[in-house]
This record gives structure tokens, C-alpha cells and sequence, in this order.
């Protein structure tokens, strides 16, 4: 099933897209938000079900054109978004291009922070920043959305609460990055707003692409209409989304709707490129010496998709320009 909010009010309005992603029903005798869908979600999700499938048939009434440039991310706004780094080859790198050991716990313990939730951007509208100087930066992520999670569930627990899919930019500002970790308080003005995908899929209809709790395809970047990327999402992923699900409830229940990200999509195998600019740079910084890539500058433009095996939009795409924000 693929579900998306239309940019409508401040928590959207629900639609059941078709898995072509050609058109969209609204259900507002289910659920008006995605939100409350999750709120009461084993009485709405077989209804939902219902409705993709006669959708699907070309037999659903109200049926109407899709645009994905109309949705907000899928939830516009959230009780809780945490992401974390799950691609540690990533984390080595970064830390290998400054001279720093990494510590072997890395490997077994993942990392994680608490982003803010309460005004994701919608995936087609402009990324909005004041300074080019905060070295402005795109980061291809994967999330998934969960419903009621128990404090203290464990990973095979916390498979049954992922609920819904998306991906992810995780807008980061690596000049700002720096100093705030210095402080040894974590992130907080060098992450702004984030951004989601059109639309959710569920898990299933995913088929063989979501197994070992991780997505199996190649999340494609460009830059200013220029690949950038496409590493695959389920390689040298270290701890896979029920872990990451798992980590973030070891010491407090999860409310429906929670997000969890999987940290930016990196392959040992360089060739497929990065999902990021930092570790662009960082490459270059081990074979050259010093980065050569800039980061964003206003008028770039970033977009990120996942496809599936005939070629076809899984999620819809995550569409950008940067612009400069004036207050």
C-alpha cells in the first residue's frame, strides 16, 4: 500500500495512492492525517488495503490525478523523529579523512540523535537557509515509520511495529557540525529541516526488496540534473531498521508515528558514488589531500528516488532547489 499527505493544513490530508503512483483517493471516512491512521492503525489499515486494491483495479469512485509536487512530506510534522547511522563504513570514513580512530563499539552500538520534527519540508518545496558558509549539505537516508512501540522491545518485537517506508533528506549543515559536538551536547542548529518522500509504502509492497529488515535497491542521487550517487541501500548496512527501532526503545516506548532514519546510504564500493557531499570530500581529502567539491550553493537543485527492478518511482522523488531564506 502507498499512502501520502497533500499539502493541505498543517498536518495534511490523507490520500491511498496507486502503485503506479498515477492516482490518489482521499479517505477521510478512515482517517483525515496520516497520523491518525497510525493512531488507530489495525482498525484502519485493512480499509486503507481495501481502497488501494479498488484503486489499483481502476474501480475506486473520487479517484483523481496524482501530483506528487501537490504532497507535504507524510507527515508534515511528528511526535518523534531519531536518526540514526547505520551505514558505519560511513562513519569510519569521515573519521579516517581527519586522522581519528574509530572506536571498535561503533560496530556494535548504534549511533543515534533526536532531530526536530515539528516542520519537515515538503519534498518539492525549496530548501530555505541564510548562509552558504553553514556548508550546506544533502544526505540520502532511507526512514521508516512505525506505529505503538513497547520501552524494551527487542529487534524481532520491533520488526512487527515498522509500519510504513520513506526516504529521506536529512538537510545537514557541516560548517555548524563541528563546533556543536565540541560542546559534547550533540546536534542541534547544524541539523535544520528534513525532508520526506511523496509517499509511504508499506513494507509488503516492497516484495523481495525489503528483507534482513533493510531495503534492497540503489538510492539514486543527482545534483543540478547530474548523478551524484546510487549506492545500494541494503549493502554494508550494519544494523538493519529493527535494530535501529529497537535502540531508539530501549529506554522509552515509541508513540505511533515515530520516524527512524538509517544515517546517510554508503557502499564500501565507491563506485556507486555517495549520498552525501561530506563524504565526497572526505574521499578526496584521503587521495588528494583537501576536498575539491563544494557544498550547496543557492540555485542548486538536489533529487533523490529510489526505483524498482522495471524502472518505476517506488516513492515518488524528493525534488529541491536551495534558496536563500531571508527573515
Amino acid at each position: 500500500m502507498k499512502l501520502a499527505s497533500l499539502n493541505q493544513g498543517r498536518d495534511g490530508v490523507l490520500v491511498v495512492v496507486s502503485r503506479d503512483l498515477a492516482r490518489a483517493v482521499k479517505v477521510p471516512q478512515i482517517a483525515a492525517t496520516l497520523q491518525a491512521a497510525l493512531d488507530d492503525w489495525h482498525y484502519c489499515k485493512p480499509k486503507l488495503e481495501a481502497i488501494y486494491q479498488r484503486l489499483n483495479d481502476g474501480l475506486e469512485a473520487g479517484a483523481f490525478a496524482f501530483d506528487q509536487t501537490a504532497c507535504h512530506s507524510p507527515l508534515p510534522r511528528a511526535y518523534h523523529w531519531a536518526d540514526g547511522s547505520a551505514y558505519v563504513n560511513h562513519v569510519e570514513l569521515v573519521r579516517k579523512a581527519r586522522g581519528a580512530e574509530m572506536p571498535e563499539s561503533f560496530w556494535h552500538d548504534p549511533l543515534m540523535y533526536q532531530g526536530g520534527a515539528d516542520a519537515f519540508i515538503p519534498p518539492h518545496s525549496p530548501i530555505r537557509l541564510a548562509d552558504e558558509a553553514w556548508g550546506i549539505d544533502l544526505e540520502g537516508e532511507l526512514a521508516v515509520i512505525t506505529d505503538d512501540v513497547p520501552m524494551g522491545a527487542m529487534p524481532a518485537e520491533a520488526a512487527a511495529h515498522i509500519q510504513l517506508l520513506m526516504l529521506v533528506n536529512d538537510v545537514s549543515l557541516r560548517n555548524l557540525i563541528p563546533g556543536e559536538l565540541a560542546k559534547g551536547f550533540g546536534f542541534y542548529q547544524s541539523k535544520p529541516s528534513s525532508s520526506f518522500s511523496p509517499v509511504a509504502v508499506t513494507p509488503d509492497e516492497l516484495g523481495e526488496t525489503w528483507r534482513d529488515g533493510k531495503v534492497h535497491r540503489p538510492l539514486v542521487s543527482h545534483i543540478n540534473g547530474e548523478l551524484f550517487g546510487q549506492p545500494d541501500a541494503g549493502t554494508d548496512m550494519t544494523f538493519d531498521f529493527p535494530t535501529l527501532v529497537a535502540h531508539a526503545a530501549r529506554t522509552r516506548p515509541l508513540g505511533a508515528g515515530t520516524l527512524i532514519g538509517s544515517g546517510t546510504v554508503s557502499n564500501y564500493d565507491r563506485s556507486a558514488g555517495s549520498s552525501c557531499l561530506a563524504e565526497k570530500r572526505m574521499l578526496e581529502v584521503i587521495e588528494h589531500g583537501e576536498a575539491k567539491t563544494p557544498f550547496l550553493k543557492f540555485g542548486d537543485r538536489v533529487r533523490i528516488e529510489m526505483f524498482d527492478a522495471n524502472g518505476q518511482s517506488i516513492f515518488g522523488a524528493i525534488d529541491q532547489q536551495v534558496e536563500k531564506y531571508d527573515a
